[in-house]
């Protein structure tokens, strides 16, 4: 059973070649136009209470896709079912007439969403307290910020708990303090077996919320599978250059190793190293270790830095930095050079199973040259072997005093 299944979706707008050419057409009965396919061949399903998130560059037609299967804009070919009761936040204020007040755009939106005038209003006070506009809730609409704007429409939009609910990037403009409140509802819906589809450029986001991911690129699916094996094809398909290729590597446990770059330079080895500086795969909280890292170069560079990533099991960065941000300059390299880099730092953080991904490159990141990216370079765990017991992913021992 699925509450929404999207079969072969395709959506293209017609492109005519002149100001004339859409009257000729009207006239004749014949297409005087080229079509411009923003999708094509879409095809997925979302079960009860999954979580899917849409990425992909601007333009890759994520938007377009949440507009067709909320059906404010009609597929080319193909088609969508939807089960249940749908709630959308797409575009900034959708649905909102700039001149009337807050309150009345609550009541239109509310109708629109499918919600009787009664409903709206027992639902009103729970509205104002969660969007937090005050007074402004019986202001024009055309005097509130951006920010109003997005808590007045997400508060309206999850006043009742819908049974799908459709999120834009529109989140993204809210303040900090918001979005975490939004994302905290957005939780308890799908705990409560809300259907979740969301768009969303934030790695976070997609990877705590959703259950699934779809990449899109110029209107097709290239991927849907994994969050995290997904954002990090994604994050490969903008370090790719011109010269660069992106390969998908399956490891020994399972996981998709996903690395980019032109090879002008290539990780050799990463190692993790102990207090002995023996190579571990296991180390203690708190334990000061290193990470070394040959790194072969292949071609004459007139620059390099080097940058790593530990991330969790989710795929969530712990932390990250480069040699360019520790002003540390590596230089010049000339073919056939090995460079071998040691990062000393306290495993400061949680229980748990961590992974390294690397990237060399020129300034301050991978997106302008891109020698190599390749994600779950290195695996370990780390354990509670002697410390006292602690819940969270880092370990900040305090030093406690009371006095009475």
């Amino acid at each position: 059973m699925s509450f929404l299944t999207v079969s072969n979706v395709g959506k293209a707008y017609k492109r005519y070649p002149g100001k004339w050419s859409r009257a000729l057409e009207w006239m004749t009965g014949k297409p005087h136009h080229d079509k411009n396919w923003v999708l094509r061949d879409i095809s997925f399903t979302v079960g009860p209470g999954e979580a899917v998130g849409i990425i992909g560059v601007n333009g890759a037609g994520k938007s377009t896709l949440l507009k067709i299967v909320t059906g404010t804009t009609q597929p080319t070919s193909g088609s969508v079912a939807i089960q249940g009761r749908v709630a959308a936040l797409l575009e900034l204020g959708m649905g909102f007439h700039p001149d009337f007040t807050g309150r009345q755009n609550v009541f239109i939106a509310g109708q629109l969403l499918g919600l009787r005038a009664e409903e709206i209003a027992a639902c009103m006070p729970e509205i104002e307290a969660f969007s937090e506009i005050g007074d402004y809730i019986d202001q024009p609409v055309r005097v509130y910020s951006s920010g109003m704007q997005v808590r007045l429409a997400f508060s309206v939009a999850t006043a009742v708990r819908p049974d799908i609910l459709i999120v834009d990037e529109a989140l993204s403009v809210g303040d900090a303090y918001f979005q975490h409140k939004s994302f905290n509802k957005i939780r308890e819906f799908r705990e409560q077996g809300t259907t979740l589809l969301i768009v969303s450029h934030d790695r976070s986001a997609i990877q705590s919320l959703c259950d699934r991911a779809i990449l899109l690129e110029h209107g097709y699916i290239i991927k849907d599978g994994n969050p995290e094996e997904v954002m990090d094809f994604y994050n490969a398909i903008i370090a790719e250059k011109e010269n660069a290729t992106v390969e998908v590597k399956r490891l020994e446990d399972g996981r998709a190793q996903t690395s980019s770059g032109t090879g002008e330079a290539r990780v050799e080895s990463i190692t993790l190293l102990n207090q002995s500086d023996e190579a571990v795969e296991y180390i203690n909280v708190g334990d000061s270790v290193k990470l070394k890292i040959d790194v072969r170069i292949h071609a004459d560079l007139p620059e390099l830095v080097f940058g790593y990533m530990i991330k969790d099991r989710l795929g969530q960065p712990v932390f990250g930095t480069n040699t360019h941000h520790l002003g540390v300059e590596i230089g010049r390299c000339c073919k056939g050079d090995k460079v071998t880099l040691f990062f000393s730092f306290p495993a400061n953080i949680g229980l748990g199973s961590y992974s390294v991904s690397t990237a060399l490159h020129i300034a301050d990141s991978h997106l302008a040259v891109n020698y190599e990216w390749r994600d779950l370079a290195l695996v370990f765990n780390v354990v509670n072997l002697n410390r006292d017991q602690f819940v969270g992913g880092s370990w900040l021992p305090p030093q406690v005093k009371c006095q009475r």
